[in-house]
């Protein structure tokens, strides 16, 4: 009985190739299925209480933007203004203003909002020349409101 000698060809190493990567593929499969290290869920503990909180502030934006007249915003020479619309009594407005700035975290602030014949002003001083994103929210008659805007001062 004579043996005969096994020939290594390219189809032969492209099969086992293959059932090299399959092997794998398998194997990691498994133990990212089993192994509890690897446990990682795209929802939050607090999936619910986050979603309501996103919903409130899809509410007060929409709030503000079924406002008859709209927040009219601009640079002036010693800042800028945020002109409140006249539907607003604005001594019975209670609120935030946040000045976020993206490409430095520690230029932020937050104001109170405080109006002067429906205008709201944020100096000069508070402001450096560059990309600004301002979120105002507020309550007025115990309605929410929220503004967004993105500026470039």
């Amino acid at each position: 009985m004579s043996m005969k000698k096994m020939t290594w060809n390219w189809g032969t190493g492209i099969v086992l190739a293959m059932l090299g990567f399959i092997g794998f593929i398998l194997y990691f499969v498994i133990t990212m299925s089993t192994d509890k290290k690897y446990s990682h869920d795209l929802v939050t503990e607090d999936y619910y209480a986050k979603e309501m909180a996103y919903q409130n502030e899809i509410n007060a934006e929409t709030n503000t933007r079924n406002l008859i007249e709209r927040i009219k915003s601009k640079k002036v020479s010693n800042g800028w203004e945020l002109r409140f619309p006249k539907e607003f009594d604005t001594d019975k407005i209670k609120g935030t203003i946040v000045l976020y700035r993206p490409s430095n975290q520690q230029l932020d602030f937050e104001l109170p909002l405080v109006f002067e014949d429906h205008v709201f002003h944020i100096p000069n001083n508070n402001l450096i020349q560059g990309r600004w994103n301002i979120i105002m929210e507020w309550v007025y008659q115990g309605q929410s409101f929220m503004y967004k805007e993105k500026i470039v001062y």
